[in-house]
């Protein structure tokens, strides 16, 4: 009798007291940048508290149908800052947009991901009599999304229509140097260090 009284003490000092968790989403699989999201894309995680901050989504609902702007590694937790809309930009100074800009070689999309910071180029020479040297419209403009991340095409208008396209986030003065730009000549971008 004492010697069961000591086992069963022993493997209560032993097992771990029950930690309190949360639920969180996750991706349930690898997700490029520009998937639309659907519950099968999602998995609940049980995670501490103390991991969980302001923006971490909890339910299906709160993401089904919505597009991701950056990829997810499976297991990853989900914040709306992920998503396209106004999550996107969570921790840009106050009075920030979101500019699309249409780059003038869709190729190059390819080597910018989110996150990154760029100079937005304009040039407006045509090579032949108009000799306008490039204008920097906006610099060190961080990438919000992008429309082909890793061969994945974006989902916002399609694949034709997002060809070239990419979302940088601006203060009030450079979005509205930026809207329209590409009507006024070609627009490109240089990757910049922080």
């Amino acid at each position: 009798m004492l010697l069961c009284v000591a086992a069963a003490i022993t493997v209560h000092q032993l097992t771990p007291a029950p930690v309190y968790t949360v639920t969180a989403l996750t991706a349930a699989r690898d997700l490029p940048a520009g998937a639309a999201l659907s519950e099968a894309d999602l998995a609940a995680a049980q995670v501490p508290p103390g991991m969980m901050a302001s923006g971490f989504l909890k339910e299906p609902g709160e993401a089904a149908g919505k597009q991701l702007a950056a990829p997810l590694r499976k297991g990853q937790l989900l914040t709306d800052a992920q998503l396209v809309g106004p999550g996107l930009l969570a921790g840009t100074p106050p009075g920030s947009a979101a500019v699309p800009l249409r780059m003038a070689d869709p190729s190059s999309i390819q080597l910018v991901s989110p996150g990154q910071l760029v100079d937005v180029v304009l040039t407006s020479a045509n090579g032949f009599d108009q000799q306008d040297p490039p204008q920097i419209l906006a610099s060190g403009v961080p990438v919000l999304w992008t429309s082909g991340q890793g061969g994945q095409t974006g989902q916002w208008l399609g694949t034709a229509e997002t060809d070239g396209l990419i979302v940088v986030a601006a203060t009030a003065e450079q979005a509205a140097r930026l809207a329209g730009a590409s009507t006024q000549g070609k627009l490109f971008f240089v990757l910049v260090g922080p």
